[in-house]
């Protein structure tokens, strides 16, 4: 079934994220800040582009907003610009940005005074999910509302659940980040103590990846971890700012993450280094880098 929708946010998940909802057969509107990328989105893919968020979500269905933060969030959400200003009563606001908790549970409230259904639906999967289509989307809001929302979802997703109330989606989206965070972690120590050992790296994963140790990070980053190469995912900047995210819950919920913690201050290190846009990956350049010294 065809609906309008609206995506506001074309960055490197946004963009193929919006074009997967015109291929699918929607009518999409889109909004960027830089509207030259609205522009060239709309050269690529059937349909439109808005010079505000209030304009592009004018009589749409659904409105998808990916951007970068909890103030970006606020502001394509509120003011005479923002989405809620044009939405109408009985429509849907779905946030793919990975935030705080508390400001989904924010624009829900403020959504729901205006007869708006919010649902807070951060992803999984990185640049090439978004791409292939294939991303994870964890969601928290009403199941009906989620029931309307997921079919049309399912254009840039392989998997969508349903968690709890408003904020739930971005609270397992925390614990996405905290389980990757341990995990590269320990594949960069791994890797390092191979090399220092004299090991050949391939062999080396090529055996352990098969058992206990293996996971997704292990098979689709030790090559470009094991040449020094770290431009092939999620930025190491992006990641301070999700593990800010869920040690700030941490301390409001009660949870213990020293680990977390911990890997967050390595990622400070690979800032320093220069490699804010590294991929996460480069854990391992920090310790080649302490190494060295």
């Amino acid at each position: 079934m065809s609906m309008k929708v609206a995506f506001i946010g074309l960055g490197v998940m946004g963009y193929p994220m919006a074009g997967h909802l015109a291929n699918a057969g929607h009518s999409v509107t889109v909004y960027n800040r830089t509207t030259a990328k609205a522009q060239k989105w709309v050269s690529e893919y059937q349909g439109e582009y808005a010079e505000t968020p209030s304009e592009a979500a004018k009589g749409a269905d659904i409105v998808f907003m990916c951007v970068g933060n909890d103030d970006d969030l606020r502001s394509v959400v509120y003011g005479e610009n923002g989405v809620l200003a044009s939405m109408h009563e009985g429509s849907y606001l779905v946030d793919h940005t990975t935030t705080s908790a508390e400001v989904a549970r924010e624009v829900g409230a403020q959504a729901k005074l205006q007869g708006i259904a919010f649902l807070d639906a951060p992803v999984s999967g990185g640049q090439a999910g978004a791409e292939n289509g294939v991303l994870t989307v964890m969601v928290g809001g009403d199941e009906a509302d989620f029931n309307v929302v997921q079919p049309v979802m399912a254009a840039f997703s392989r998997f969508s659940q349903l968690l709890g109330e408003v904020g739930s989606g971005q609270l397992c989206k925390m614990v996405n980040q905290i389980c990757i965070a341990g995990v590269v972690q320990g594949l960069a120590e791994g890797l390092h103590f191979a090399k220092q050992a004299g090991l050949d790296g391939e062999k080396v994963i090529e055996t352990i990846s098969k058992g206990a140790a293996g996971s997704w990070q292990m098979e689709n980053r030790y090559k470009t971890m094991w040449a020094g190469e770290y431009e092939f995912g999620f930025a190491v900047d992006w990641m301070r700012k999700d593990l800010g995210i869920a040690l700030d819950e941490a301390k409001a919920n009660g949870a213990t993450l020293p680990m977390t913690a911990t890997v967050d201050q390595y990622y400070a290190d690979v800032q320093a280094l220069g490699g804010g846009r590294f991929d996460t990956s480069s854990l391992l350049a920090r310790i080649e880098a302490l190494h060295k010294k």
